[in-house]
C-alpha cells in the first residue's frame, strides 16, 4: 500500500532545522580538529592528548560531550 505524505511548510521546516544543527556540529567538529591539529606533539601531550585522539576529541565537542 502506498501512503502519501502531504509536503506541508511545517515537515520543510523541521528539515531545514535538522539540516542547520548538523552544519553547526560539523563545523564545531572542523574547528576542533583544525585547532588540535595544527598544536605540537609536545604541546598535545602537555594537555594529555595523542595525536590519535583528535578525531574522537572533536567529535565529542561537536556533540556537546
Amino acid at each position: 500500500m502506498a501512503y502519501i505524505i502531504p509536503h506541508t511548510s511545517e515537515n520543510t521546516g523541521g528539515l531545514l532545522a535538522r539540516l542547520r544543527r548538523r552544519w553547526e556540529r560539523y563545523k564545531v567538529y572542523r574547528r576542533t580538529y583544525a585547532e588540535l591539529s595544527n598544536l605540537s606533539s609536545r604541546d598535545l601531550g602537555d594537555l594529555g592528548i595523542s595525536r590519535n585522539m583528535i578525531s574522537r576529541l572533536a567529535r565529542e565537542a561537536a556533540d556537546g560531550k
